[in-house]
């Protein structure tokens, strides 16, 4: 009589040893378990790895986004207001600290004519993940010329 479960079981004198069997089965899949459990928490490292990256990088784009919208704001409004160039630069320099950027003020270029204002800053934000430390570098910059 042939066992599908067990085909090392092949009579009923053998069936005696089915609790041996029974045990070599398990210890079987019991190290092949440990594999499973590697792996789980390699990927787990992974995932939390990858969100303490994100925990230290996303905050340094967020912020460089909220700039570059207000650099744009300020200059539609700065071309029609007639601002000179230092009430440009107090401006988004008052915004850089607000928004805890790295910069400094001789970092925003502005040029504001009667018919054109552009705004450039350049920064860095250092990034420290525990294994290195990198720099993000930013250079948003925004122009807005006048309608008439």
């Amino acid at each position: 009589m042939e066992n599908p479960l067990f085909p090392d079981c092949q009579s009923e004198t053998s069936l005696r040893a089915f609790p041996r069997l029974v045990r070599r089965r398990l210890r079987v899949a019991r190290s092949e378990r440990g594999a499973g459990k590697f792996k789980s928490v390699f990927i787990l490292f992974c995932f939390v790895a990858l969100i303490f990256v994100g925990f230290k990088t996303v905050p340094a784009y967020v912020a460089e986004f909220q700039l570059d919208d207000k650099m744009q704001e300020t200059a539609r409004f700065a071309v029609v207001q007639r601002e000179t160039e230092d009430q440009i630069k107090d401006a988004i320099f008052k915004v850089i600290q607000d928004l805890d950027i790295p910069a400094k003020r001789d970092d925003i270029k502005v040029t504001a004519t009667n018919q054109l204002v552009t705004i450039a800053v350049d920064y860095r934000v250092p990034v420290d993940l525990l294994v290195f430390q990198t720099d993000l570098h930013f250079s948003p910059s925004s122009a807005n010329k006048s309608l008439y």
